[in-house]
């Protein structure tokens, strides 16, 4: 293998670390404010995971078509329009892949905090500035860097979910209820709403799609990498939440972050406790690391196409764009004062559901001739599957958090206006060089 590409090992570690962040560990607390039956919860989370089994079926016909990196922006511009694939790099720099680094960082001194320590945003910053030094050096240090806070991450979940299952519930701390209200759990807002904190926890299904170009073998080690990566997750998914519900109550977890803490703190004791804390805030550095590696990449393709992004495309001696890198850095960092752990996680989720919609939707121009593994129009159903599920999650996004949505809305608004300024000051400098 070429030390310019990576295995499909590095590209499954990308796919779980992209995957597994704070979603997982914080989202419960906002779906018990309007759900309480087990069943509900766990067919959420159930429905998250093969609606991301699905689109990244779907992304594997998408690379396997266009065989670029830059996952969104390739398959939008190259299918719509340049504009749709500028909007999603504008909103994959300014939320789809800083966002949850801000996120993830925020998280981690949180976490920490069950030792004491009072670190803050100076710390989250830090942290990012940290991962991005060693995502900046080269491919054969990033790899590293990336599959050891990825088998990190695993280990720990893989106990967590160990511990939480052996261990007896204590009576007056279980959430656990498997009677019949799932029925109507199921139709009401709150489902759909919680399903919108569902598919931002399983983000990052398609992120080996985006860095094609760097997988060795892209046909065999793609597919690999996003089936066994969703697969895995998905079921860590399904019984973290059983473990969780099982070992806290409603009331206990009703509109709280640090999910994980509450739960094992009833079972380990308050000291004990500290130590899922700490490997919690531990296994993001792996979060943190496969968003800026992921989301520099998405970057870089858009700064080769466009003339206010040109700058971003540079690369170093290993061929890492060191400045795509330092940019998502920034501006997660920006992120981070911008406002509240729930209002960023809602607006966010929003965006990103909107823009995964529209980059499934180019399925439906790829012929069968250039499909690798359904050819007949059978196919189309799972991107027709896919974006019934995801408009209904945007919709009910739009009613109940109106506020939340309309920010995102600018935010996309924002990027129209400067794909218009980019392609003018494009022209102007096309008309320069012209009369030279």
């Amino acid at each position: 293998m070429s030390r310019t590409k990576i295995g499909w090992k590095t590209a499954t570690a990308l796919v779980v670390s992209n995957m597994i962040g704070t979603g997982v560990f914080t989202s419960l607390g906002y779906q018990v404010t309007g759900l309480h039956n087990t069943f509900s919860i766990l067919l959420l989370w159930s429905a998250g995971g093969l609606l991301a089994l699905i689109g990244a079926f779907v992304y594997v016909e998408l690379a396997a078509c266009f065989r670029q990196s830059g996952g969104d922006y390739i398959y939008l511009s190259r299918t719509y329009h340049p504009v749709m694939g500028y909007l999603t790099s504008w909103v994959s720099l300014f939320i789809g892949f800083s966002a949850p680094i801000s996120l993830a960082a925020l998280a981690m001194s949180k976490y920490l905090q069950a030792f004491g320590w009072q670190l803050g945003k100076g710390f989250a910053i830090s942290v990012i500035l940290a991962v991005a030094v060693f995502q900046s050096v080269n491919l054969s240090v990033s790899s590293r860097f990336q599959n050891l806070f990825t088998l990190v991450k695993i280990l720990f979940v893989l106990g967590l979910i160990a511990v939480g299952i052996w261990m007896a519930p204590v009576p007056e701390h279980t959430a656990l209820l498997f009677d019949s209200s799932w029925t109507g759990e199921m139709l009401a807002p709150a489902f759909a709403i919680s399903l919108v904190y569902v598919t931002f926890a399983y983000t990052g299904w398609n992120s080996a799609s985006y860095i094609v170009e760097e997988i060795d073998r892209p046909h065999r080690n793609l597919p690999i990498a996003l089936f066994l990566g969703v697969g895995f997750v998905t079921a860590a998914y399904i019984l973290l939440q059983y473990v969780f519900l099982k070992h806290a109550g409603i009331s206990e977890l009703t509109g709280q972050e640090d999910i994980a803490n509450i739960s094992f703190r009833n079972i380990l004791g308050t000291t004990n406790v500290r130590w899922i804390s700490f490997f919690i805030a531990l296994q993001l550095v792996a979060t943190i690391s496969g968003y800026l590696w992921i989301g520099s990449r998405l970057t870089q393709a858009t700064a080769k196409e466009h003339y206010c992004w040109s700058s971003l495309k540079k690369t170093n001696e290993g061929a890492i764009p060191v400045r795509a890198i330092w940019a998502h850095a920034v501006v997660s960092i920006l992120i981070i004062f911008s406002g509240s752990f729930e209002t960023i996680f809602t607006y966010a989720s929003f965006v990103l559901q909107l823009l995964a919609t529209a980059a499934v939707s180019t399925a439906f121009f790829i012929p069968g001739s250039r499909r690798m593994f359904i050819k007949s129009n059978l196919f189309y159903l799972l991107p027709a599957l896919f974006l019934a599920a995801s408009l209904y999650i945007c919709y009910y996004v739009l009613m109940e958090r109106t506020r939340e949505s309309l920010i995102g809305l600018f935010i996309i608004v924002a990027g129209i206006l400067m794909y218009w300024l980019d392609e003018k000051m494009k022209r102007k400098a096309a008309l320069r060089n012209h009369r030279k």
